[in-house]
């Protein structure tokens, strides 16, 4: 696969309005154990049941002239490098990736940050451990101390510092494109929820939502895109990509559809992925096309769009494609996903079953 995005813990030190899940925030006392301790119950199993190999291939390139390349995994937070999770979880979760990924092509593990608590032992703890890059996600006016160019050049002057003094380097491309993959690390960079980035209109999703600032519209198909559904089901190939929280929930996108795909603590990510393939509303989503995820069940691209619409909290008519995959999930893909999930445990029941020579009934 190519890259996996997984958000290890619940737990920020911050409460940013803009934030695409309201459960990224400070916890206290038994609510920050309660989520701590879901990260270090869970992790184990999830990565576990991370791919056999993290590499794939580019399928533009002829079948003869193929190159198997290595993939990334990308781990978040809320803050990944919280006194409260950063050794506990951050650090075991990065050894246990790179002890699983060692003898079968690697994997590029990415931290992403706000960065406000870097210093220079973190960074040497990361790199020690083979991190590849560490990526700032904060430098935008929404997160608070950062406001106006001013305070954001300042900050990233720090932080670069901070960084080359590891002898780390500066990423060359975009935090949202796969151009990636032909830079060698260890490398760092800076990105932020700005008006010029894919993710400056803001998901409808979260305190995003809460606070009424979504600007995308009924034109931004957040789907038909890197770190979008786009290509997440052909995972063997370049573009694929899935979205994974701390209980081991997986989704096709990092918006998050309204029901995940099935739980990683309980299952294998491939195992799921290929139960998936050639239902017609997954296979939608797949091909960046969500407002034809409901053919199948009756809901043509009209009613698809009738769905996209509803109002912002604080009363705004809005309208995206996001708002009508969330409406068809609801409405139509829990029994769906359930019978995948019973599919599944079904063929592994009967391998189980082959395995010990018995016989069905």
């Amino acid at each position: 696969m190519e890259s996996i995005y997984y958000v290890m813990a619940w737990a920020c030190h911050r409460r940013c309005k803009h934030c695409y899940d309201s459960r990224f925030r400070p916890y206290a006392r038994a609510a920050l154990g309660d989520v701590v301790d879901e990260a270090i119950r869970n992790f184990p199993r999830i990565v576990d049941h991370f791919p056999e190999r993290m590499t794939y291939v580019d399928p533009a390139e002829p079948p003869d002239r193929r190159v198997e390349r290595t993939g990334r995994i990308i781990l978040s937070g809320g803050e990944s490098l919280l006194d409260a999770v950063r050794e506990s979880v951050t650090y075991k979760v990065i050894e246990r990736l790179e002890a699983r990924y060692r003898a079968v092509g690697g994997a590029r593990i990415i931290v992403q940050t706000t960065g406000d608590l870097l210093t220079d032992r973190i960074v040497g703890d990361l790199l020690d451990r083979g991190v590849h890059m560490i990526s700032v996600a904060s430098v935008d006016d929404f997160h608070v101390g950062m406001e106006g160019p001013e305070k954001q050049r300042a900050f990233v002057e720090r932080l670069t510092e901070l960084f080359e003094r590891h002898g780390m380097r500066p990423s060359g491309v975009s935090a949202a494109t796969r151009d990636w993959r032909a830079e060698e690390g260890p490398l760092y960079g800076f990105f932020g929820a700005t008006p010029d980035s894919w993710i400056g209109k803001l998901w409808p999703r979260g305190r995003a939502w809460e606070n009424s600032l979504p600007r995308a519209t009924i034109d931004d198909n957040f789907c038909n895109r890197w770190s979008g559904g786009l290509n997440f089901l052909r995972h063997r190939f370049a573009g694929s990509e899935v979205s994974v929280e701390p209980d081991g929930s997986v989704y096709p996108c990092c918006v998050k559809t309204a029901l995940p795909l099935g739980n990683l603590v309980e299952e294998p990510l491939i195992e799921i992925l290929d139960s998936l393939a050639g239902i017609p509303a997954f296979e939608a989503i797949d091909a960046g096309q969500p407002q034809r995820m409901g053919v199948a069940h009756g809901w043509d691209e009209a009613r698809f769009a009738a769905a996209s619409r509803t109002t912002l909290p604080d009363g705004q008519a809005y309208e995206n494609l996001c708002i009508g995959c969330d409406s068809f999930h609801r409405a139509h893909l829990g029994p769906v996903i359930a019978e995948a999930r019973a599919r599944r445990i079904a063929a592994r029941d009967a391998a189980r079953d082959a395995r010990a020579g018995l016989m069905p009934a």
